[in-house]
């Protein structure tokens, strides 16, 4: 089996509630050429945007499963709270119903917002309880009920990673949102390309110096993008913690969390020396799991120009010796099904058991 831990879908432009258009919070267009916001739009670069054409681009790249996290344009930061509340159980429940109807090809998460900690417990209670949904899709920096942002490893949405490590949930971290609370021009995609991973490196650093992969240990928490500057600003972090301790008295030391079992990174670093940085860093493959991200245009996608397909980095890896073909496999599946938990990995095997019991 191979299974993609980072892929997103979205929703046909009919699914899409009225309201969420009218008042311009996100959409697609009848043609599904583009998804649209409030003075913002995004071609829509792949058919397999949608469902099933995701199911025929998995099928012609021999794509067993998929995680389907949600739309980052969904976080539904800046909105009003009962708007916000409105938009996420709308993904949630978009998301779950994928699940439902296609539990052989898809595990899907949910989002909640961790400025409205009460409600997000509610949601998480929805969601896991009466959805089975059990990916938890978090951003890295959130805004808060008075307009503040904020890392989401504050120590005021504890309360969502104990009930996380209550369910033993897996846990995605991604950015989005950058252009908000950073205060330069949006040119030269320059929060795809560049703040992006410094959210994810900013998010991994808080979640270390706090020691949340020990403080809860039933949650499997997985860094987007490969946590690509979280790898190489390990050193500097070091010093910087060794040099001036009085700046992180009661947190825990970097070195601490290199290599942890309830931590991982996606494989989406688009070149080899960065994911040998990656492997060697973490002492192995253990903690990488395959991410795609597909259908974006910064996922592994087919590109005659690159000469890209999925699965590309991995295989180059294999060919440049940088991981061997045991490792390669277990990329693919088993590090993915420990990220997921051991709960789910029965799960899956057993609904894929039924499913070719059914086939015959």
């Amino acid at each position: 089996m191979r299974i993609n831990g980072h892929s997103h879908l979205l929703p046909y432009p009919h699914e899409i509630p009225s309201f969420m258009k009218e008042k311009e919070i996100f959409w697609v267009d009848e043609d599904r050429k583009f998804m649209l916001q409030k003075n913002w739009k995004r071609p829509v670069t792949d058919s397999s945007f949608f469902l099933n054409e995701k199911l025929e681009w998995m099928e012609r790249n021999n794509i067993d499963h998929a995680v389907v996290l949600n739309l980052s344009q969904l976080y539904g930061n800046g909105l009003r709270l009962e708007e916000m509340k409105k938009v996420l159980r709308f993904q949630n429940d978009f998301n779950a119903r994928v699940q439902h109807d296609h539990p052989d090809k898809f595990t899907c998460g949910f989002v909640v917002h961790s400025g409205y900690v009460r409600g997000a417990l509610w949601e998480m209670e929805r969601c896991v309880e009466k959805l089975g949904l059990k990916v938890l899709c978090l951003p890295t920096h959130f805004m808060d009920s008075i307009g503040t942002w904020r890392s989401i490893f504050d120590e005021d949405i504890e309360p969502i990673l104990e009930l996380a490590n209550k369910y033993k949930l897996a846990v995605e971290i991604h950015p989005y949102d950058g252009e908000k609370f950073i205060h330069l021009e949006n040119t030269a995609w320059r929060f795809h390309l560049v703040w992006m991973l410094a959210q994810c490196a900013d998010a991994y650093h808080f979640f270390t110096l706090k020691g949340y992969q020990e403080k809860y240990p039933n949650i499997r928490v997985c860094f987007a993008h490969g946590g690509q500057l979280a790898q190489i600003n390990l050193g500097r972090r070091i010093q910087g913690f060794d040099g001036r301790p009085d700046l992180f008295e009661g947190m825990v030391h970097p070195r601490r969390a290199v290599g942890h079992s309830n931590i991982f990174f996606d494989t989406l670093v688009h070149d080899t020396f960065s994911l040998d940085l990656m492997v060697k860093r973490l002492k192995g493959t253990d903690q990488i799991i395959m991410g795609l991200d597909d259908p974006y245009p910064l996922g592994e996608m087919e590109s005659m120009p690159q000469s890209s397909y999925p699965g590309k980095i991995l295989d180059l890896a294999l060919d440049e010796g940088i991981i061997n073909k045991k490792q390669h496999e277990e990329i693919w599946l088993d590090n993915v099904l420990r990220w997921l938990g051991a709960d789910f990995d029965q799960d899956l095997r057993k609904r894929l058991k039924l499913d070719k019991e059914n086939a015959q």
